[in-house]
């Protein structure tokens, strides 16, 4: 069997990636190699490749890519989950100076995927997996939402966003989102009622849909200035704020006044450090669950990309052009 296989390689940063022949890995104890169909690419792989997103740990050269669905093609010793022939899809590789995704194939963890949703392509499940597990730890495992819940979440059409605004809605609370005007019939579609944040201030849409109460949860995707308006926005004693992008400086006091509480979410953890990384396998079958229930769904961009044109899918990433999540597929 030749043991060489296509990949496209960060070599040095703000380079080009450039896509060559690497050695193909072998599965060790508790993983499981994947014949891989289609890469998400989110803005992490693009800050990766531009140098940044030091918090990833992933050092150049490399191959970049986090999300991922394909085929088990090989089980390592210790692996009873999965079978070789099985669609899987997971955030399963590219941080921690792990191989990532965007090559011919890659071996993971096994307890880091899951079985792929047979109602979706490949390409609509690679989109998935990062932004789901996202908003599932913030809203599910921080903050239990629930039925009879108000729910505001903060750049509802985004990634992150769209999965939050399905979550919220799947286990029965009351959701609004935000987003810019063009973004708002999308919104709408997901089931949300929509806010346009830039002709709406907090105050605004606090008082016009809680009476001025604040909302049972919040959760900021968007970062800077709105996670400071998240603490205006929650209810008091009882309200919850998220952010998955809580990373600056920011007063607490506002939160404090209203007794209310903070979580943030670091959905990289168990790829880094190891742990927790079986609950990331089980918060995929809840995705899976959920598409099959017709409860969820994925907006993925139209344009097509192969590995020979990595660029210009990570181009559209880092300019914000894609209209959906942009989806590279490997032959």
């Amino acid at each position: 069997m030749n043991n060489a296989m296509l990949a496209a390689i960060a070599e040095t940063a703000q380079a080009p990636l450039v896509v060559r022949h690497i050695p193909r890995p072998a599965p060790g104890k508790g993983q499981v190699l994947i014949k891989v169909h289609a890469v998400g690419i989110n803005p992490l792989d693009t800050k990766i490749a531009a140098g940044g997103g030091a918090h990833a740990r992933q050092p150049l050269p490399a191959v970049l890519g986090i999300d991922l669905a394909g085929v088990i093609v090989e089980l390592g010793d210790g692996v009873d989950d999965f079978a070789v022939g099985d669609e899987v899809f997971g955030m399963a590789a590219g941080i921690g100076g792990a191989q990532g995704a965007l090559a011919q194939y890659v071996a993971v963890d096994a307890s880091l995927i899951a079985p792929k949703p047979d109602s979706l392509s490949m390409r609509e499940a690679a989109a998935l997996p990062l932004v789901f597990i996202t908003a599932w730890e913030g809203l599910v495992d921080r903050a239990n939402v629930r039925a009879g819940q108000q729910v505001l979440i903060h750049g509802g059409a985004g990634g992150v966003g769209q999965m939050a605004v399905q979550i919220a809605k799947a286990r029965g609370a009351e959701v609004y989102a935000t987003g810019s005007a063009s973004s708002l019939d999308f919104i709408r579609e997901l089931g949300a009622t929509a806010i346009d944040y830039r002709t709406q201030d907090t105050d605004s849409y606090v008082r016009l849909h809680t009476d001025g109460e604040g909302f049972d949860i919040v959760y900021d995707t968007v970062g800077g200035p709105t996670l400071d308006a998240s603490f205006h926005a929650v209810k008091t004693y009882t309200g919850h704020v998220l952010s998955c992008l809580g990373w600056g400086q920011h007063s607490l006091a506002p939160l404090s006044f209203r007794g209310a509480s903070y979580s943030g979410v670091f959905t990289l953890m168990p790829l880094l450090t190891g742990k927790g990384r079986e609950h990331h396998g089980q918060i995929l079958q809840e995705a899976t669950a959920l598409v099959d229930a017709a409860k969820l769904r994925i907006k993925v961009d139209p344009r097509r990309f192969g590995l020979e044109d990595v660029n210009e899918a990570f181009q559209q990433v880092a300019k914000g052009l894609g209209k959906g999540k942009t989806v590279v597929e490997i032959e």
